[in-house]
């Protein structure tokens, strides 16, 4: 059997930025087992897998499709960057001229919409509680000695929130080690399956303002350090919203390869995430 499969790098407007996916379409159902293979195999932090809901459905014409998402390591219920990848090859590659992409996924429905700028994504907002210590894992095992100034816990997401002290700018974030090896070791509840880095965005001035920064960490699901990510955003846009009094926001995750993320709260409890993406490669996957 031959695939049809892309990789995009999402959250960024040039190539070699932001964060690659890939993403296959299934003209048929796969083997369960082979979709943890092919995404094994890809090696990406992310695979999305694009599926017809109806036999005579077409990738060009029609607006709903099933959606999942795969680590080489194990499928996650959510991930923004390979939603974006997955709309971009539809809307830019198969030439899909609907103007809004539905997605039926673990986490509902998820929609994507054109704009002048990139690609929306309507995704569920999720709030992060106060916690002074979560399970097995402190600030201290990740970061060291690290000032914080805020730690909270996602329980809808399983994601840990360690806001870092004011006193500290982006290059700090950008430089600061953290080994997720010793995370896996300290946290094996299963409570937490994500670390999230932030920091308060600076003014303008020479560099571009942003009003927050991340890092990811997920080697609780086979990803060290994930370079652009959509679902830490739902937790990270709730939390920066209260504490900055903001429902429209610029973000940027401080990974290596880096990405921008366009933040607006939405009337109904959701938020819209705006990014663009670049498919970078497309070929034939023979399974």
């Amino acid at each position: 059997m031959k695939l049809p499969i892309f990789i995009a790098d999402a959250f960024t407007a040039r190539a070699f930025r932001g964060n690659p996916a890939a993403v296959c379409l299934l003209e048929n159902e796969l083997d369960e087992d082979m979709h943890q293979k092919i995404a094994r195999e890809m090696n990406l932090s992310e695979t999305a897998f694009i599926r017809k809901l109806h036999p005579t459905d077409n990738f060009a014409q029609s607006s709903c499709f099933g959606l999942r998402w795969f680590t080489p390591a194990s499928e996650v219920p959510l991930c923004g960057h390979a939603t974006l990848a997955s709309a971009a090859v539809l809307f830019h590659k198969i030439k899909n001229m609907t103007s809004m992409l539905t997605f039926v996924t673990l986490s509902g429905e998820l929609r994507a919409r054109r704009a002048e700028d990139g690609i929306i994504l309507d995704f569920p907002l999720y709030p992060a509680h106060p916690q002074v210590r979560v399970f097995g894992l402190s600030p201290q095992t990740a970061i060291g000695n690290t000032l914080v100034q805020d730690i909270c816990y996602s329980p809808d997401t399983r994601k840990l929130l360690i806001r870092l002290s004011d006193v500290y700018d982006r290059s700090f974030l950008e430089n600061l080690k953290v080994n997720t090896e010793n995370l896996l070791q300290v946290e094996n509840t299963g409570k937490v399956k994500g670390l999230i880095l932030t920091l308060k965005g600076e003014p303008g001035g020479q560099t571009q303002a942003f009003d927050f920064y991340s890092r990811y960490f997920a080697p609780w699901v086979g990803v060290a350090e994930d370079p652009v990510t959509g679902s830490a955003h739902a937790v990270l846009s709730s939390y920066w919203s209260q504490h900055l009094a903001k429902k429209e926001m610029h973000a940027f995750q401080c990974s290596r390869r880096g990405g921008e993320l366009g933040i607006s709260l939405r009337p109904d409890g959701r938020v819209d995430i705006t990014g663009s993406a670049a498919v970078v490669l497309e070929g034939t996957l023979t399974v």
